[in-house]
């Protein structure tokens, strides 16, 4: 098994940490050598220096940061240029994971030319190692066109949150026949792996079968090749929306909480900051 993936139990972050570099192949190849990949959303370089030192398999600066981090109710209002601010911090704190950079609303849309141009700008100057954008059918043309510049693509279809307004929220997809041909259609366009989010298993299992790139999942059931979370939510740092799908592995909110409240508490007694934090 290639050591570019996380081997499975295998929990010593500084050994992870000295794996070569997770790649696209190593994704493409991922099912062929029955390794289940793993993804996560960062933000900022602390966060990806931690979740990278795990042994996360690749890190998406996903325009999710518009409801996680910038207080948003969607992720309509996220630019090209906070992503690519943001895929630039990230890209500081990585060694090993595959860093992918989402392409937010209206960064793609207008036409294969400004998906290719918004494509290079993350590359560029985010230091993004893929980028990921939404639509199957639709997005089909703008997947080639940056492919073929050698820029890798991972699609998205299923629960598109960019659709959110068309889509009357966010809920779960069950048809069966867009879904599938959406899938497809990313595939044959060039892209290398696809995220499926919030379709019924059952679904994701076939449409995983009927694909050779991989599938990360998200509320999409076990039949994937990898899954993806947003780190916040799955750290118990983001309470605002509480889907079905995520596990949370962490209570961090109420934690942080607490120690503030300690901290604010013992400044106004006046024991901290004691003598061991202060100069003579």
């Amino acid at each position: 098994m290639s050591t570019a993936v996380t081997p499975p139990g295998n929990t010593n972050g500084s050994a992870v940490a000295e794996m070569r570099p997770v790649t696209v192949p190593d994704f493409l190849s991922a099912r062929s050598r029955g390794v289940r990949l793993t993804m996560l959303t960062a933000y900022d370089y602390t966060m990806a220096r931690l979740l990278d030192a795990a042994g996360v398999d690749g890190l998406l600066v996903g325009d999710s940061l518009g409801m996680v981090v910038q207080g948003s109710d969607t992720s309509l209002a996220v630019t090209l240029d906070e992503v690519i601010y943001h895929t630039r911090l990230v890209a500081r704190g990585v060694r090993r994971s595959l860093l992918v950079a989402d392409l937010p609303f209206m960064s793609f849309q207008v036409s294969p030319q400004q998906a290719l141009e918004s494509a290079g700008r993350l590359v560029k100057e985010g230091g993004a190692h893929a980028v990921k954008l939404e639509g199957g059918v639709r997005s089909a043309a703008a997947i080639e066109a940056i492919t073929r510049c050698d820029v890798p693509v991972m699609g998205h279809v299923g629960m598109t949150p960019q659709s959110v307004r068309r889509l009357g929220g966010f809920r779960v997809q069950r048809d069966e026949k867009r879904i599938l041909e959406d899938a497809l259609a990313t595939q044959q366009a060039g892209a290398f792996a696809v995220v499926l989010e919030c379709v019924p298993a059952e679904l994701a299992q076939s449409v995983t079968a009927a694909l050779t790139i991989p599938t990360i999942g998200i509320g999409a059931g076990v039949g994937c090749d990898g899954q993806i979370l947003v780190a916040h939510d799955m750290l118990g740092l983001f309470d605002d929306l509480r889907p079905r799908f995520v596990k949370q592995y962490a209570d961090l909110g109420p934690a942080i909480v607490r120690a503030a409240e300690t901290y604010c508490r013992e400044v106004r007694d006046g024991s901290f900051p004691g003598p061991e934090h202060s100069f003579r």
